[in-house]
């Protein structure tokens, strides 16, 4: 059994009375970024010099200078004008990409920057001179209305051919989302793939002694950006995840000395009791259509894995075998159950149908196996392996394949980006006991760690943002 496993089993043994609202100021609901039609003749090429090779995308050299602006203004996003925010939004698109492992990006402040009439006709001598195979060109224009149009474009230098191009209308406050969607749109013109920039993390921010522990659920952006505290920190929050519209967040909150499965509207700032348990309750998760919550509950030393229509009501038990059942994440067809169980007498992980049947166990590599996620792509299953060190793996929904991707002292409580590509999992210090939320893709070559304002664990990474 994980250390984070026994803490949230024994917490609401030791949980002082505490307040039974915790939530801080509502987010807001998310408006969709407006498309519109960007400058440019005709319809977008075709995709010629698409690299399909995986062991080739980090060959791309991909330039990004500076967008463009038509003419300077201030707006309440960079009181320096659209000129110094078009150098802003190249950074972002320049460190999306970067961060990633697959491209080889160059940013504005090592390129020179276009003028407005380049955008839709680049110099493409230029750009071939210092090495570059693809440019990024964009601009920003401010409108009378106070919002902002950011146009993004995406050529083959060596073609000299526009690949794709796209703009939208953001707000000022917004326009680090109009950078996530440009770098989503390369991205995905690159490598085939479904985009993960522009959507956001829930996880808990920790702060105080390690025997008084305040733990609060939070957001930021996918690049650790726009950081929000949601819950005031006066009831503990656990284990968040997003619901698949990603119109809610599920987590789990000790309150008077009870474990509560709350749904936190992102929008009103409302949430709903689930359901409340006497017992040990840990690991709410959500079904891929939304309509039911899985969780797991300890009843006379005995913790099994239950299912809960999200509105509430009736429990029903998937799990009724001697130990310690938990966890769950489904397939993404719903179909299946991955879990971990202690029933073979060490922590392993197994899967079943989603109504319970067919319990098989999976893994047979050595060690132990706990926290399994299922990917979005339904192809593998992130898990933490316990063999001394806690570290991150992967495997596929059969148990082969199995590969580990971390080699920190205590890596664990894996999550996968919208696309499947990126793991998100939490970090332990060995020394000071601190906590960092870290990613790295499936190759476990290029790992990162997320800036936070505070120690972070038990990351969630939610679907792209409308």
């Amino acid at each position: 059994m994980t250390k984070k496993l026994l803490l949230l089993l024994t917490a609401a043994l030791i949980a002082a009375p505490l307040a039974a609202q915790d939530l801080g100021a509502p987010m807001g609901e998310d408006q969709p970024v407006e498309s519109v039609q960007v400058e440019g003749e005709g319809e977008a090429g075709p995709l010629r010099g698409t690299v399909t090779d995986e062991s080739a995308w980090s060959d791309i050299g991909i330039a990004i200078p500076a967008f463009a602006t038509d003419r300077e203004r201030p707006t309440p996003a960079n009181q320096d004008g659209t000129g110094a925010l078009g150098r802003e939004i190249a950074r972002v698109i320049t460190a999306d990409l970067r961060n990633n492992g697959l491209f080889k990006p160059v940013g504005p402040d090592s390129l020179p920057q276009p003028g407005f009439a380049q955008i839709t006709a680049p110099v493409f001598g230029t750009w071939s001179g210092r090495g570059a195979e693809m440019l990024v060109h964009g601009y920003v224009r401010a409108r009378d209305d106070g919002r902002l149009v950011v146009g993004c474009y995406l050529y083959d230098v060596a073609l000299q051919d526009e690949l794709v191009r796209e703009g939208w209308v953001v707000s000022p406050a917004d326009w680090r989302r109009s950078a996530h969607k440009c770098a989503d749109l390369i991205f995905s013109r690159l490598t085939g793939e479904s985009p993960f920039f522009d959507s956001r993390i829930a996880y808990i921010a920790e702060t105080g002694p390690k025997d008084h522990r305040v733990k609060r659920l939070a957001v930021m952006d996918s690049d650790g950006a726009n950081h929000r505290f949601l819950t005031l920190g006066s009831a503990t929050a656990l284990t968040p995840r997003y619901s698949p519209d990603y119109s809610k967040i599920l987590y789990l909150s000790y309150v008077d000395g009870n474990p509560r499965i709350y749904v936190y509207d992102i929008g009103s700032g409302k949430q709903t009791l689930v359901t409340e348990n006497r017992n040990p309750t840990i690991a709410p998760r959500w079904s891929p259509d939304g309509k039911y919550i899985l969780y797991s509950m300890a009843v006379a030393g005995n913790t099994d894995i239950y299912r809960i229509p999200a509105t509430g009501g009736q429990s029903e038990r998937l799990t009724n075998n001697p130990g310690i059942d938990v966890g769950g994440s489904y397939s993404p067809d719903g179909r299946r159950i991955v879990f971990e169980s202690d029933r073979s007498g060490s922590q392993q992980c197994y899967v079943m149908d989603a109504d319970g049947t067919n319990q098989k166990r999976i893994s047979f590599f050595g060690g132990r196996c706990a926290t399994p996620e299922w990917s979005p792509r339904g192809d593998q299953i992130a898990f933490t392996r316990i063999a001394g060190d806690f570290n991150v793996a992967v495997m596929s929904p059969t148990g082969g394949n199995m590969r580990v991707l971390t080699r920190g002292w205590q890596d664990e409580a894996p999550t996968w980006a919208p696309n499947g590509r990126i793991i998100q999992f939490f970090r332990t210090e060995k020394n000071t006991g601190r906590s960092s939320i870290w990613q790295v893709d499936l190759t476990g070559q290029n790992e990162r760690r997320l800036p936070t304002p505070v120690d972070a664990s038990d990351p969630a990474w939610g679907p792209i943002r409308p």
